[in-house]
């Protein structure tokens, strides 16, 4: 029997990246004859990790707008056409039933070209507030699949489907782990312990907010799972030293996501739509710390989306250096405000998003064939 053919475009990072993989693996499960291609942006991400996942990936040459940089955006229209006559020969060539859309650079083009070639295609919509490609293309969208309440704002309500987003299943399995969480990091598992976490790249506020409050941590005998992220870890350990406190492990990637949350109390986070729909599902206390150095301030308007269901603490990044660790001991020395906030956000986690959303991409396919 014939299966379906999709095309999945999108990525620029792994908040884009891990949910169209997540999406492309439950396609597979339901329908194992399905064909799948991929599309991202040339020099970015997805362009390494889809084709470690298994799947075939094309590049289109796009980019973002450059803030700041009138001489860099001035090659943008010339790589918008160029990219959306590479997508419409691409769907020529692939012949799709249907196309997705998960978010980053490549999905602005892919989707206009189907739509331009009458191919039904499903938006995959994480954050909390729409951006404005997004928002334009949802208005010829068969389906838009979102991970928060009230996006009837942005698009049209008959065709919003709430599912969550996809998680890696992997890292949010953390039932049973708290103590290999704790042995494998070196680490007690019966004193608290807080987990700082800003991506992979790191989160320079975090860093600085954590670094100037170490003796208060180390005071209070609180342990700290510190990652820093590429960009900071050199600096780091070189003002502090490889063995700088037995109650502080600093790790430049946790490449065993689900221990590290396993053997955390409270977590303390940026608030990226991804990184959100994990936290959901590993229901334990959050402190966010949107950045605000993403467009239409994305972070701020996903954690506030929390923050209304009391199911996370929201600091913002201006005030962080002064403000975070305090809070963060003051709650992990706060019992019930810890239970309340499991509670409230374990409540918000949506666990079967890949698999909804690969069933709605199938139902358009099949539409199409």
């Amino acid at each position: 029997m014939k299966g379906a053919r999709i095309i999945i475009s999108g990525g620029g990072t792994g908040g884009h990246i891990f949910p169209a993989i997540a999406i492309a693996n439950a396609l597979k499960r339901m329908d194992p004859a399905c064909e799948l291609l991929f599309v991202g942006a040339i020099g970015r991400m997805e362009m390494e990790k889809v084709p470690a996942a298994g799947y075939k990936i094309v590049g289109l040459n796009i980019s973002g707008i450059q803030r700041g940089s009138i001489l860099k955006n001035l090659a943008l229209p010339f790589k918008m056409i160029g990219s959306v006559r590479k997508a419409l020969k691409l769907i020529s060539d692939f012949k799709p039933d249907a196309v997705v859309g998960v978010g980053g650079y490549a999905s602005g083009p892919l989707l206009y070209a189907a739509s331009l070639k009458n191919i039904p295609y499903l938006i995959q919509e994480q954050n909390s507030y729409a951006g404005i490609t997004n928002k334009w293309l949802g208005k010829k969208a068969s389906k838009i699949c979102v991970a928060f309440d009230h996006m009837e704002q942005f698009f049209p309500a008959d065709r919003i489907l709430k599912t969550g987003n996809p998680v890696r299943k992997e890292v949010v399995e953390i039932e049973n782990k708290h103590f290999a969480g704790a042995e494998l990091l070196k680490l007690d598992p019966l004193k608290k312990t807080i987990l700082l976490t800003g991506g992979s790249l790191g989160a320079g506020t975090l860093n600085k907010s954590i670094e100037k409050h170490l003796p208060e941590i180390i005071s209070e005998d609180v342990q700290l799972i510190w990652q820093t992220g590429k960009y900071y870890y050199k600096g780091v350990m070189e003002r502090l030293g490889e063995n700088y406190h037995p109650n502080v492990r600093i790790l430049e990637f946790l490449n065993k996501m689900d221990l590290a949350y396993a053997a955390a109390d409270v977590i303390i986070s940026r608030a990226g739509a991804g990184t959100i729909a994990e936290l959901c599902l590993i229901k334990k206390p959050v402190i966010l710390v949107p950045s605000p150095n993403v467009a239409e301030d994305h972070q701020t308007k996903n954690a506030m989306a929390l923050a209304e269901h009391q199911a996370a603490i929201v600091i913002a990044d201006r005030s962080a250096e002064d403000t975070l660790v305090a809070e963060t001991l003051r709650l992990l020395g706060d019992k019930e405000k810890c239970e309340s906030l499991s509670r409230n956000i374990g409540a918000m986690g949506l666990p079967q998003a890949d698999d909804l959303i690969a069933a709605e991409v199938l139902k358009l396919a099949a539409k199409g064939i």
